[in-house]
């Protein structure tokens, strides 16, 4: 694609992404299925932990084997399914064998708790959830016999729990007995002395169909299920590698999370559009465990939010491993540190590395740098637009403003998700009528088409990679007995971008300490929300109208704790 196709149109900040790659309408089975009869014999999938190695002719048996399996336990095409779970296997044969059904997979992150589990499988009401033991400090099997003790008493599949009324079916990982519940390899097992024609259930799929529901916080506080279809997430994925010039031969290393788009479009998806093999080193992302699998695996690409990428750079055997033979990947999720990305060249072979921008809600990725970029575009923009998008920058009135001039970023095309499940009115809030997704990020587009994410909208915080909404948590701080007033913000981090922290008002007579906060938080909503900082005040700084004014409270925390103010990329 030339430059000036790329560049900004008729003197505003707007552009049209090209329109070659033509746009696929095709389903994940169908698409699966070609690779599998171009590629058969070629690796697919690696999961160096769990010792497991397919091609991609015995992977598409194993998803079909989970299929039968799903589809005899009366699932149909529609159904909502669960998965809560680390990067195993079992989510990776999930991802494709609901498809293969006309499933639509919900996607669970693997740091949720009690109150948040509850809120997603009601939401979409999960017919099924197919869920790991445990991950790191998480014990589902604990947490969901404590949501639904039901399960001591119930047959498999006829679960009848007061507070998941819609869960009738728990599929468990792993070799131990559940009470309730499933096995994983039974449900493998039954498939595979199954009968029934999954060709003919996946040929009357629509490639506009719903396929997969990813939860993303809200600024409104609870969770909000973006409906994706295969449309959405074929192309997105396939594009997202075609700007890595991926092809059969590529090994992608995968340490990112399966739940999030990330894992599971750019990376699951765009392999299954080329027939790259997908490599994962381990349940969760560890700098060794993923520097011994690009050096074993002969891996030529690697994906990461800027903070993985820093933890395998500063690993003190970083020279003990191969890595020749890696060539490109994809860093998101942050703003990248110039000196990030320098030594990913130089260190890694990251030579060709990307650097991409999106949002759950489109698909998700609506621009990228291209793999010969100059460094100093793939580090101060994220990059040019996707094929078949389209993006504008609009200020407040919604009039697209000139190049250079910061507003809001909206995006339309294929990539837009279907809505928000079940949410009509929040839906409404974020799609305008012409079709614009509103981003809720601040952005610039320069006379060349780059864009530059330049703040937010709102008051949306990254943590690590993870999108953080401080209403979320304030809303589960308002439930504390004590707490009479709170507002939560992010505050600088050298390692993790920003960090949270509450600003607390206790009602009158009531008592609480910093510990305290934290410990009403662990076991209720994810780690990475808990605050590290909690301030007890008298007041809280408003505007004459009520509003918070939280850059107040950022520029105290800031100077209370020595802090630097980060750089907005």
């Amino acid at each position: 694609m030339s430059a000036p196709d790329l560049q900004p149109r008729d003197g505003q900040s707007h552009v049209i992404g090209p329109k070659s790659p033509e746009l696929w309408r095709r389903t994940i089975p169908d698409v699966v299925a070609s690779t599998v009869a171009a590629f058969g014999d070629r690796e697919a999938a690696v999961f160096v932990e769990q010792d497991v190695r397919w091609n991609w002719t015995a992977l598409a048996a194993q998803i079909d084997a989970l299929a039968a399996g799903l589809h005899g336990l009366g699932l149909c095409t529609g159904d909502r399914v669960g998965i809560w779970s680390p990067n195993r296997y079992e989510w990776l044969l999930t991802q494709f064998a609901t498809a293969r059904l006309g499933l639509v997979l919900v996607t669970i992150n693997p740091a949720y708790r009690l109150a948040e589990v509850e809120y997603v499988l009601n939401k979409v009401g999960c017919a099924a959830l197919v869920t790991a033991t445990n991950f790191k400090t998480s014990d589902y099997t604990g947490m969901l016999q404590s949501l639904a003790p039901e399960l001591t008493t119930c047959a498999p599949g006829a679960l009848d729990a007061a507070k998941l009324p819609a869960l009738k079916t728990i599929i468990q990982m792993g070799a131990d007995p559940v009470p309730g519940m499933f096995g994983f390899d039974e449900i493998m097992a039954r498939g595979r002395e199954t009968a029934v024609d999954l060709d003919a259930i996946s040929a009357k799929l629509d490639p506009d169909d719903a396929v997969n529901i990813q939860f993303t916080s809200g600024t409104t506080g609870a969770p909000k299920g973006a409906t994706l279809t295969h449309t959405n997430i074929v192309n997105n994925g396939r594009y997202v590698v075609g700007a890595q010039r991926f092809t059969e031969a590529d090994r992608l290393c995968i340490p990112v999370p399966l739940y999030h788009c990330f894992g599971m479009v750019m990376g699951t998806l765009g392999c299954a559009t080329t027939g790259a093999a997908m490599i994962f080193a381990a349940e969760g992302f560890d700098p060794d465990s993923t520097l011994k699998a690009l050096s074993d695996e002969k891996c030529t690409a690697v994906y990461g939010v800027p903070t993985m990428f820093v933890a395998m750079l500063d690993h003190p055997d970083l020279s003990s491993f191969d890595l020749s033979t890696l060539r490109t990947g994809i860093m998101a999720g942050a703003p990248c540190p110039i000196e990030v990305m320098k030594r990913c060249v130089s260190d890694m072979h990251l030579d060709e590395i990307t650097i991409a921008y999106g949002m759950t809600e489109t698909s998700p990725v609506s621009f990228q740098t291209a793999t010969d970029d100059p460094l100093d575009k793939r580090v101060s923009t994220v990059g040019r637009i996707q094929p078949h998008v389209e993006c504008k920058v609009i200020d407040e009135t919604g009039a697209t403003v000139p190049p250079g001039v910061q507003g809001e970023l909206c995006t339309r095309g294929y990539s837009v998700m279907k809505g928000y499940w079940g949410d009509e009115e929040r839906t409404a809030e974020s799609i305008d009528a012409d079709g614009w997704m509103h981003s809720g990020d601040l952005a610039t587009l320069d006379e060349e088409g780059y864009c530059n994410i330049t703040g937010r909208v709102k008051d949306m915080l990254i943590r690590g990679g993870e999108n953080v909404y401080p209403r979320e948590i304030e809303e589960y701080l308002y439930r504390h007995p004590a707490v009479q007033q709170v507002q939560v913000f992010g505050v600088p981090d050298a390692k993790y971008g920003e960090e949270i922290c509450a600003w607390i008002v206790l009602k009158a007579d009531a008592a609480a300490t910093e510990d305290e906060i934290k410990e009403f938080c662990r076991g209720q909503i994810a780690h990475y929300k808990v605050p590290r900082y909690v301030r007890f005040r008298d007041e809280l700084p408003m505007t004459v109208t009520g509003k918070a004014q939280k850059f107040r409270m950022r520029d105290t925390m800031v100077e209370e704790l020595g802090l630097v103010a980060a750089e907005t990329a």
